[in-house]
């Protein structure tokens, strides 16, 4: 975690595009200017016009550089779950330096060799988030360097998503002007905020009640393990009152905001508002029943959905409940609404910072604080660790007259695990059981490039150097000419038991 730095949030929603400038200094975040646009070109949180959503980023910038007094060229950006795959990976190599300390390059080199798989053409890596380190067999370790060791193993997740919307995500913010500090996936970024470490630890349901789309992701020891997107939202309700009203989508929206209700069962039907309807000069009376029944039937058909794709994966129990989020779970009755389908173990969440305390930020806080606590190891993983190659150091992000503040070096990366809707039938039926089974993952793993070489049980250790000490290869041949039990003296094998023979023998 860095003392003291400036991070930019852009998070590009459907309804609105939010830009947050905040310090982070020991811990502590000071927001320091907000950008809120009014979103252009996107519908059910897809790009679909990329000359309007630029227009929209370059108008929340500007907003939120005027507020911060700062020059944005940086920023993190969210990347929503649609489609999303997360699945387990596995890398292996042999520790480089010739005294066999593990190095940041090491684990650099063993994130590499885990991201090398077969992805689809129409998929994209996001991430890949570091599980657990194994250094010669010891397993459970989660930061290797300056541990002793000739083969390093790393067992992670690797979150994939749709080229698609990540390509437009990305060439959006280029033609924007600004330089993509890191990718974040906004549910991974919303647990940061939302969730306590227990809550992280223990498995806990996220629902992100956005405009266009409301998902829900499961947080399972410290990761995310599944994520379900409904392609509907806020936005619906909307226009479900503009429809049924006869009214603007604008009228509708100041409609659901002042007048509307979540739960038909709690309203008047003797309470009236004037609507202004299309074609009458004169507004309509409506009831706040009738209203309120307009809003429940369609927010009631979203946690059917979501809850029907929860009951598929056992994800209905979890210990940490649900927490809702987003900007439609502001909207009065969302949360007793929710308990009759969820039980009362459901909560809302709203930022506490001062000018941030509404949910529609809760994504925009939670990437700050996101990039903002990756450790060093996550960081590498990320792409983002400046001591790898000093050509991986950005140019500094901000210029600010009264404080020399420089932010941080990165580059975009990315990551998934289990699927979403579309791959529903891979979905795991047990969320809270075998998340984190290391030997169940052992087992399924197959060696199958080590199986090639050498088809016994016991592996010469010359194969680790094959790969990684071209000055050893002609020593790697001439092992193979001896027998197992009676390696070439002037092999590396035979080096290192003669070696040991001083001490031993």
């Amino acid at each position: 975690m860095r003392n003291q730095e400036i991070f930019v949030s852009l998070d590009i929603g459907t309804t609105s595009i939010k830009v947050v400038v905040a310090e982070y200094i020991n811990g502590n975040v000071n927001i320091i200017g907000v950008g809120n646009e009014k979103s252009r070109g996107l519908s059910r949180g897809v790009i679909v016009d990329i000359d309007e959503t630029v227009y929209s980023i370059q108008q929340a910038i500007s907003q939120a550089e005027r507020k911060a007094g700062v020059k944005i060229n940086e920023v993190v950006v969210g990347i929503p779950s649609n489609k999303l795959a997360i699945e387990s990976c596995h890398g292996m190599i042999a520790v480089a330096s010739e005294n066999r300390e593990i190095t940041s390059k090491d684990v650099d080199n063993v994130i590499s060799a885990a991201k090398v798989r077969s992805v689809p053409p129409e998929r994209e890596v996001i991430s890949i988030i570091p599980e657990e380190f194994i250094v010669d067999g010891f397993t459970g370790i989660r930061d290797p360097r300056g541990m002793i060791g000739v083969r390093l193993e790393l067992y992670a997740s690797l979150l994939t998503g749709p080229r698609t919307i990540i390509h437009n995500i990305k060439r959006c913010v280029e033609k924007a002007g600004l330089k993509i500090n890191e990718l974040v996936l906004q549910p991974q970024a919303i647990a940061t905020v939302a969730l306590s470490q227990d809550e992280r630890e223990f498995g806990t349901v996220i629902i992100d009640m956005g405009g266009g789309q409301t998902s829900a992701s499961i947080m399972y020891d410290d990761q995310l393990k599944y994520s379900f997107v409904d392609q509907e939202g806020g936005d619906f309700v909307s226009k479900d009152i503009s429809v049924i009203l006869n009214t603007s989508l604008d009228s509708a929206e100041r409609i659901k905001r002042e007048y509307g209700y979540a739960v038909s069962s709690q309203t008047s039907s003797e309470e009236y508002f004037p609507v202004e309807t299309v074609g009458q000069k004169e507004p309509v009376r409506v009831d706040e029943k009738y209203l309120s029944e307009i809003i429940e039937a369609r927010l009631v058909q979203i946690f059917e959905t979501i809850h029907e794709d929860l009951t598929a994966v056992d994800a209905l129990d979890l210990p940490g409940g649900f927490v809702l989020t987003g900007g439609a779970a502001s909207l009065p009755g969302v949360l007793e609404l929710a308990q009759q389908y969820f039980g009362e173990q459901v909560r809302i969440y709203i930022p506490t910072q001062m000018g941030m305390r509404n949910p529609i930020y809760t994504t925009s806080m939670g990437m700050i604080d996101y990039v903002a606590g990756l450790d060093d190891i996550h960081r590498i993983a990320q792409g983002t660790y400046a001591s790898i190659s000093p050509s991986t150091q950005a140019s500094p992000g901000f210029s600010r007259e009264r404080q020399n503040v420089q932010p941080r070096p990165g580059t975009q990366t990315s990551n998934p695990q289990y699927s979403n809707k579309d791959s529903k039938a891979s979905a795991p039926r047990e969320v809270s059981q075998g998340y984190s089974d290391r030997k169940a993952r052992a087992q399924d793993y197959e060696y199958d490039s080590f199986k090639q070489t050498n088809q016994s049980a016991n592996l010469d250790e010359s194969m680790y150097y094959e790969d990684y000490q071209a000055d050893r290869t002609q020593e790697t041949e001439q092992t193979v000419s001896y027998q197992e039990d009676e390696p070439n003296p002037n092999s590396l094998i035979g080096k290192i038991r003669s070696f040991f023979a001083t001490f031993f023998g």
